[in-house]
């Protein structure tokens, strides 16, 4: 029998031949009572072995915004084929823009990934089979749109609804897989593989890209990029291959680990106003770009990074405040040493960096600034630094 926290103090004051005061016993009361409410909750999750399931599936509808399905046919015409829920005409021209099927050199990109407006985007394209019953029907590209970056998570996820296109050969089954996503965080299929949303975790998309590599070609050099990302500028990194580009800017924001950013990342821009103009609304960026006219188009960027020539440049505009300086030297040094050494991973190198951006930021902060009325502020130098 449960016996209640007023009968234990009663029995308490009985055995002690102690009197508690009425303000105690309120107190002890209302604590008690608090903690009952608590173990009750944790008591009730425990018998309700779906709450970790739900937990998940509502974290999920959170994240997923849709999922759409292109086609390209036997006369090279590439179209929206369906998507759920609908959505608006430009974002769907912007998509078959990314999508490689209306590419007329006709490169076949399995998987690419991008951003526009805080909507992630991420595309799997296949070509059909010969055996295939889809007879008019030469390549398909799923797309899912989504609030987060994990390229990883929604790659396999994507690659199941590829396969479940090709079997059933309409978007009905496709669509049942993704609700179950949707509300339950999971699909299960034996023919067409399995996914459990909570198996991909977000840090480990934000550590899947290699500062090592980012290293091993810039060396020293690196620190230009680090300051850059410290700087909030605008960085524009070009190569002719996008998923060289896809490959290299989504390592760049764990420079600046401490923030865990990757909202800054825009991996795949074309220089499209309607692309263009949602870039210039955002502070500081990484723009990835296949076309080499971005190098003309000094408006876009402080730093511009050709991956195809190993090359960096400092924007005329940016050089005042990009200068480099004793700092900068050591923070460089450190960054080769760690990156160079092959006992490190990965995920060290990040930590050694992310601990001296620690330290700087705290002796930075020693330098202040007095005001007229004789109060304390951050230096300006130092607010850039944030």
């Amino acid at each position: 029998m449960n016996i209640s926290w007023e009968q234990n103090l009663v029995k308490l004051e009985r055995e002690t031949k102690t009197e508690i005061k009425p303000e105690a016993r309120r107190r002890v009361t209302q604590l008690f009572s608090r903690y009952e409410a608590y173990d009750g909750s944790l008591r009730k999750q425990r018998r309700d072995p779906g709450a970790g399931r739900r937990k998940m599936a509502e974290t999920e509808a959170q994240l997923l915004l849709g999922v759409g399905l292109i086609e390209k046919d036997t006369n090279g015409d590439a179209l929206w084929v369906w998507c759920y829920p609908s959505t608006t005409t430009s974002f769907r021209d912007l998509l078959l823009r990314k999508c490689c099927l209306t590419d007329e050199n006709k490169q076949l990109h399995t998987f690419l990934f991008g951003q526009y407006k805080l909507t992630w985007f991420y595309i799997t394209t296949m070509e059909i089979p010969e055996a295939s019953t889809l007879k008019r029907v030469t390549h398909f590209s799923i797309v899912l749109t989504t609030k987060d970056f994990n390229p990883e998570k929604y790659a396999a996820f994507s690659r199941i609804l590829c396969r479940i296109y090709l079997k059933y050969r309409t978007p009905v089954k496709m669509m049942e897989s993704y609700i179950s996503v949707l509300t339950k965080g999971i699909c299960q299929s034996e023919e067409n593989g399995s996914f459990l949303s909570k198996d991909f975790d977000i840090r480990k998309a934000y550590l899947a890209g290699s500062v090592k590599d980012i290293v091993f070609q810039f060396g020293m050099e690196t620190v230009i990029l680090y300051t850059a990302l410290m700087l909030k500028k605008r960085i524009v990194v070009y190569h002719p291959r996008i998923e060289t580009i896809l490959e290299f800017t989504r390592a760049l924001p764990a420079l600046v680990w401490h923030r865990q950013d990757w909202s800054i990342l825009h991996s795949y821009v074309h220089l499209n106003d309607d692309e263009l103009e949602a870039l210039k609304m955002c502070p500081g960026y990484i723009a990835g770009c296949i076309d080499s006219e971005v190098n003309n188009r000094i408006d876009l960027y402080d730093v511009y990074v050709n991956l195809a020539e190993s090359e960096i440049t400092i924007s005329h505009q940016a050089k005042e405040a990009m200068t480099m300086g004793k700092l900068h030297k050591e923070l460089g040094q450190l960054i080769v040493q760690s990156a160079e050494d092959p006992e490190k991973s990965n995920s060290q190198v990040i930590k050694d960096v992310s601990l001296k951006t620690k330290e700087i930021l705290t002796n930075l902060a020693s330098f202040t600034e007095v005001t007229h009325d004789g109060t304390r502020r951050f230096n300006s130098f130092l607010l850039l630094f944030f």
